[in-house]
């Protein structure tokens, strides 16, 4: 779903009045698009499916303060990167072990590949995750939806309110500091 997708405002009202179907189907026809949004923020595939979580929870609690139905996708944005700012942030506070999966690869995942070979892959992967998490939100979030959820400029400047020469700006940018961080790595 695309972010210029409209929600008729009748669901809206319907889902202020507490029609559990309606807030249902907000959630259905948004939860592809906040996805992205939250990993878009986030740059983490692993904190999507709780920060979504707790952003539904919050739209749920929420809903009835909407004072303007046809802003309801603004309204949802802004709900979904609060919330994936503030993941980040416990986040970053909490120590991090890294799983076991990460650290050997899997005997039946190879695929006909050597050791070394996996090991290599699974090493430049987490380079380039650990790279595009350390980009300021404001780079990560156009690269992110860009790049892995093949947005257009304009629907990236749309979601963002950002204008198409600033969204390729910002575009150009991501990609010098991931060529930066990466330089010799990779």
């Amino acid at each position: 779903m695309t972010p210029d997708t409209t929600v008729p405002t009748e669901l809206v009202a319907a889902a202020q009045r507490g029609e559990r179907r309606a807030v249902e189907r907000i959630v259905q026809e948004n939860a592809p698009w906040i996805r992205s949004v939250i990993y878009g923020m986030t740059g983490r595939r692993d904190l999507v499916d709780d920060v979504a979580q707790q952003v539904w929870i919050s739209v749920w609690r929420r809903i009835a303060d909407l004072q303007d139905p046809g802003r309801l996708r603004s309204w949802l944005y802004s709900i979904a990167r609060n919330a994936a700012i503030d993941a980040l942030d416990a986040e970053r506070r909490r120590p991090r072990a890294v799983p076991v999966e990460e650290r050997q690869p899997a005997a039946d995942d190879q695929g006909g590949k050597g050791p070394v070979s996996v090991l290599e892959s699974r090493e430049v992967g987490a380079a380039l995750q650990r790279a595009i998490e350390s980009l300021p939100a404001i780079y990560r979030e156009p690269f992110v939806l860009r790049h892995l959820e093949n947005w257009s400029y304009a629907e990236i400047g749309a979601a963002l309110g950002l204008i198409e020469d600033t969204v390729e700006t910002r575009l150009v940018r991501a990609r010098r500091l991931l060529r930066e961080a990466l330089e010799g790595r990779v």
